[in-house]
Formats: structure tokens, C-alpha cells, sequence
């Protein structure tokens, strides 16, 4: 079983930056993928980045590239989540997300197995 909590969440102006961050338990990540999710009031739940554990290779949302980053700390099996010049439309849950595939994630916006239970973001206009 696999345990992901969220962090970092909060309310801030536009333009303002937040990091998220993801501490998982409970398996070891070699060859796993982690990933950001968003889901808005009143709208589905999208991708927003992941990333391979092993070789570190990235991937992020449309809407969110040059203003996001995900990384990741393989010591602590903790991946984070940059985001800078926020605006009110990056309002929502934030998930933390882990699976087999971050490709997957990010093409097909599916193929997590394990989520958190979420951290809100609000961003003031």
C-alpha cells in the first residue's frame, strides 16, 4: 500500500507562488511515476505534471508550462510542485498522484494508482 500525504497548499494573490509538496510511504519508487492533478469547482479533475522517478523525466500541462515545475527528492521519496505567477484560474484541490507511467499521466490523463486526499489552492485576484 502506498501513502501520499499533501502539503503546502494555501490562498495567495495573483502572481504570487506556492510549492506544493508530496511525501509518499509505503513502497519503494523505483521505476513509478508521481504526478500533480488539479480539479477547479464545478470542473473535472486534469493533469498538471509528472514526473518518472527513475530517470527524472518530466512532463507538464499546456496551461501550466513556464510557470510550474515538478520535482522531485529521491532520498525522501518526496515530489514537489513550484508554482509560480499564479492566477485565479489556477484555483482547485491540488492531488498528489502515483502509477506506473508519467506518459501515461500526461497524454491520457490516466493510469495513477494511489492518490492523496488533496490540498487547496486559492489564488486571489
Amino acid at each position: 500500500q502506498v501513502q501520499l500525504v499533501e502539503s503546502g497548499g494555501g490562498l495567495v494573490q495573483a502572481g504570487g507562488s506556492l510549492r506544493l509538496s508530496c511525501a509518499a510511504s509505503g513502497r519503494a519508487f523505483g521505476g513509478y511515476a508521481m504526478g500533480w492533478f488539479r480539479q477547479a469547482p464545478g470542473k473535472e479533475r486534469e493533469f498538471v505534471a509528472a514526473i518518472d522517478w527513475s530517470s527524472g523525466i518530466t512532463y507538464h500541462a499546456d496551461s501550466v508550462k513556464g510557470r510550474f515545475t515538478i520535482s522531485r527528492d529521491n532520498d525522501n521519496y518526496t515530489v514537489y510542485l513550484q508554482m509560480n505567477s499564479l492566477q485565479p484560474e489556477d484555483t482547485a484541490v491540488y492531488y498528489c498522484a502515483a502509477g506506473r507511467s508519467a506518459r501515461t499521466a500526461a497524454v491520457f490523463g490516466t493510469g495513477m494508482e494511489y492518490w492523496g486526499k488533496g490540498t487547496l489552492v486559492t489564488v486571489s485576484s
